[in-house]
């Protein structure tokens, strides 16, 4: 009978704190891209940061392949009690329920929202035969003489492809795509003059730029980048399209509103401190730090941003 107590004792004290044992478990934060980038950086720094606020131990594995898919997957059908979390750039989240016919899981239903954690922009940049300063210049150059209408991209399928066609339409330019396997060959091509105009991320172009290299001609973000405070965005310059991107925070679908919020104000908080700020602006990234409520609206807003762009593309990854 004593034995038959002390049973029945802790199983009702587990029953009463169902979640008491996921919170001596270690956090497993998944990203679903190699190691080495600044994005698995950024997830490094911020897991450094859940430790000390909590006071557990952060591991952080890349589970790499198909784009990332299997990393998603992985935190989709982990348990929804915080100890499982995905750090993400925009893509998986935003545009691959776009791209692929059959996607291994919903972006919206299928995950909590937990913090956009930093932002970076796209631009275009021109190589030094191409003769204009402005995209203004440059519009009126290519629809003087179209087969000058090539730009490259550091894939197909990728963000700065999209944000092609985005342009194309904006400008009344039948722009043609030319998908490199990276940005570094992208950025030779360009430099030699074999593409004309390139479309990739900001910090891929921002020293080249400062060397006078290439022309940066403008930002794909709502306001000026502070890496090159000179260039103007696509709006002032007459095109009202917008291209920002991001790396953001997901539990899985189910988690606890309170662990949620929780982790939300923790990565905010550490986006605001200086460490995280200097790494983050040397890896041309800009800390936000957003609430749960605010980054769901962000995730679904550029979702609908990128659908039209991807199906005026024709392309489809599988």
């Amino acid at each position: 009978m004593r034995v038959l107590l002390v049973l029945v004792t802790m199983l009702a004290a587990q029953m009463a704190s169902p979640t008491a044992s996921a919170q001596d478990q270690p956090i497993r934060i998944i990203f679903p891209f190699a190691a080495g980038g600044s994005g698995d950086g950024l997830t490094r720094l911020i897991g450094e940061k859940m430790r000390l606020a909590l006071n557990r131990t952060v591991i952080v594995e890349n589970r790499t392949g198909a784009a990332g898919r299997p990393g998603v997957t992985a935190v989709k059908n982990a348990a929804p009690d915080g100890s499982t979390l995905l750090v993400t750039p925009i893509a998986p989240m935003a545009v691959y329920q776009h791209v692929y016919r059959k996607l291994e899981y919903d972006p919206i239903a299928d995950f909590a929202a937990v913090s956009q954690i930093a932002t970076f922009d796209f631009a275009l940049a021109v190589g030094p035969k191409v003769p204009v300063q402005s995209l203004k210049e440059l519009v009126a150059w290519v629809k003087a003489d179209p087969s000058r209408g090539s730009y490259g991209s550091p894939g197909a399928g990728t963000l700065p492809h999209f944000f092609g066609l985005l342009f194309g339409r904006a400008a009344g330019l039948e722009l043609r795509h030319v998908p490199y396997k990276g940005s570094a060959a992208t950025l030779a091509d360009l430099t030699a003059g074999h593409v004309p105009m390139v479309i990739t991320t900001l910090s891929d172009f921002a020293e080249l730029h400062k060397a006078k290299r290439i022309r940066i001609l403008a930002t794909a973000g709502s306001k000026r980048s502070p890496f090159v405070p000179d260039v103007p965005t696509f709006r002032e310059a007459g095109f009202e399209i917008e291209g920002t991107s991001w790396f953001g925070a997901f539990a899985p679908a189910r988690t606890p509103r309170e662990i949620v919020d929780r982790y939300s104000k923790i990565m905010a908080a550490a986006t605001r401190m200086k460490d995280v700020r200097d790494r983050f602006l040397a890896w041309g990234l800009q800390p936000t730090g957003t609430t749960a409520a605010e980054f769901t609206a962000i995730l679904k807003a550029d979702s609908a941003r990128w659908a039209p762009a991807v199906k005026a593309s024709g392309f489809a990854a599988d």
